[in-house]
């Protein structure tokens, strides 16, 4: 025979003194049934006095009724409880969510958190709750499971005030005693002004760490081009050395390598450490955006005193000392070697040695106060002003007779040149200007350098950079100093000056003179002209952003005459 069905409500089974489904469940002379537990907890108050009611009708027991387990209900309680283990898991709390605390067992989700009762309820226990509370001012709040953190300890009330003076949430009777007159705001307001400030110090935290790591990668690229000239510079003066020495310009040349793979190791370590503290700043910036979601305000400033955002910005590597070193010391020293015995390159070559492992402690960021009281002289971060501060980044040139128009005539001190009427019978040279009468240094630049020069005649002169790769074959404008994308150059006369670049000229108001200085900052992206009397008067700034080495190079007009002037 087939077991008839019966449809009934978890409800018609709960224990109206817990709100939970009957446990080892009794039924009492007046017909109500109870948990065991909760019927006797109820009889054992202090309020009934040997008197034995129902919590239900009220009806009174006296003497006290014995209670039995009502094996029958039991069973049925348990069957119900089975079938509906299924869709009730619907409603089971999910492990980020709060809990019933009322539930046993597996717990529901919490809808609302009661501040009296300091339990979280389920939408079943909720409206048990309601009922047996109707009208009492039992407050409700969202469904939180640190209902005691929202408390004061003291006085068992609910923390809505924040105080300024003391740094801390209090409730309504604090306020009345410990932190009476003291600055107080509403937790909503307070929390409010914590999360714009964490907001703002996140974008500036974010902000320095984007600058130093775009800082860093520039300084990455800067060392590598400042290193390219110098091997330039190396190389070009080892050419002229006899052979026995090719053995020491390999190994200037692996120690410039070996320098710049040391200095930039630190400077990527930098970037590394730069990328960690960008990965804890998301961190940190993800937990702040969680913590910004929730609606519990005390949680939020208890928590917030916990975020921190790196705002410490690394200390970048020295390559202004290091560039300096490189290029102008060892340029002097393998000058000195150049044309001298064989004993005293090999004096010389130590002496160059031992400047470029200098440089270890030069180009460390952690490197002392005292060294760097030393080195003052040498590196500054502001651009100079007087003359004297220009000439610390002197830099002694000479004109490669291999890029030389055949109608220039270089002086035998490669210090001078004049344009002829009638060719000079130079070699073919792949360097050479073929068409406009120019002519290049033979050192590339990649630092803070300085360099003066004087002209004369009715032709004119430019006075530039370039690139190494500018076109040198024909007479378009991508051969002309100032015309093209790579170079750029001051044009002087007797009456008129202007500066060229890319086939864009501003004209200069000022005269030039006939002595004019150079500056440039390669890693600031600046070429600053003077004309120098006997003050420095400046002629032309250009802000741009290098990415070769450049070479200063000249146009001299034709009766004119340029000379590269020195410091002696």
């Amino acid at each position: 025979m087939a077991a008839a069905t019966i449809s009934v409500d978890q409800d018609q089974f709960c224990c109206s003194v817990c709100l939970e489904v009957l446990r080892d469940p009794v039924t009492i002379p007046c017909g109500h049934s109870y948990c065991l537990d909760c019927i006797e907890d109820y009889w054992n108050t202090a309020k009934q006095k040997d008197q034995y009611s129902c919590p239900q009708c009220r009806q009174v027991f006296n003497p006290k009724p014995l209670l039995s387990r009502n094996t029958v209900l039991a069973e049925v309680v348990e069957k119900l409880l089975k079938s509906e283990a299924q869709p009730a898991s619907q409603h089971l709390a999910k492990p980020e969510e709060v809990k019933c605390s009322v539930c046993k067992g597996r717990k529901s989700r919490a809808v609302k958190s009661c501040v009296q009762c300091l339990e979280s309820l389920c939408q079943a226990h909720l409206k048990g709750h309601e009922e047996r509370f109707h009208r009492k001012g039992h407050k409700l709040i969202p469904a939180t499971d640190r209902l005691k953190e929202k408390l004061c300890k003291q006085h068992e009330k609910l923390l809505r005030l924040y105080c300024h003076s003391d740094q801390q949430c209090v409730c309504s009777q604090c306020v009345k005693e410990r932190h009476k007159g003291h600055n107080t705001v509403p937790v909503v307001e307070e929390r409010a002004n914590q999360q714009k400030k964490l907001k703002e110090t996140s974008l500036k935290s974010l902000q320095k760490l984007k600058d130093a790591e775009k800082e860093l990668r520039y300084a990455i690229r800067y060392i590598k081009h400042s290193t390219e000239a110098v091997v330039e510079e190396s190389e070009r003066i080892y050419t002229k050395i006899i052979r026995s020495i090719e053995k020491q310009s390999g190994e200037v040349k692996e120690m410039i390598k070996s320098q710049e793979r040391l200095v930039i190791s630190q400077a990527e370590e930098m970037l590394e450490r730069i990328q960690r503290d960008m990965a804890e700043h998301r961190r940190t910036e993800a937990e702040l955006e969680k913590l910004s979601h929730t609606e519990d305000h005390i949680h939020f400033l208890q928590k917030c005193k916990s975020l921190h955002f790196p705002m410490k910005t690394p200390e970048m590597p020295n390559t202004d000392a290091l560039t300096y070193l490189m290029y102008k010391t060892m340029r002097d020293s393998l000058g000195d070697l150049n044309g001298g015995l064989d004993e005293t390159l090999q004096r010389e070559f130590s002496r160059v040695s031992d400047k470029v492992n200098s440089l270890k402690e030069s180009s460390n960021p952690n490197i002392t106060e005292k060294a760097k009281a030393r080195d003052a002289d040498i590196h500054h971060t502001t651009e100079p002003r007087k003359r004297a501060d220009f000439l610390q980044y002197y830099h002694d040139l000479t004109l490669d007779p291999n890029t030389a128009n055949s109608y220039l005539s270089v002086s035998d001190s490669r210090r001078s040149v004049t344009t002829r009427s009638e060719p000079h019978p130079y070699p073919d040279h792949p360097d050479r200007f073929t068409s406009w009468a120019q002519v290049l240094c033979r050192a590339g630049m990649a630092g803070r350098c300085y360099w003066e020069v004087e002209w004369a005649g009715n032709g004119g002169v430019s006075v530039g950079i370039c690139y190494k790769t500018m076109n040198r074959i024909g007479g378009g404008s991508d051969c002309k100093l100032g015309h093209n994308s790579k170079s750029w150059s001051l044009d002087c006369t007797n009456t008129v000056c202007s500066f060229q670049h890319n086939k864009e000229s501003v004209a200069i108001p000022t005269s030039c003179g006939n002595r004019i200085g150079v500056y440039l900052d390669y890693r600031a992206g600046t070429l600053t002209y003077y004309n120098v009397s006997d003050s420095m008067v400046l002629l032309h700034k250009e802000k741009t952003t290098f990415t070769q080495p450049v070479y200063p190079g000249f146009w001299v007009g034709l009766g004119s005459t340029l000379k590269l002037c020195s410091l002696n």
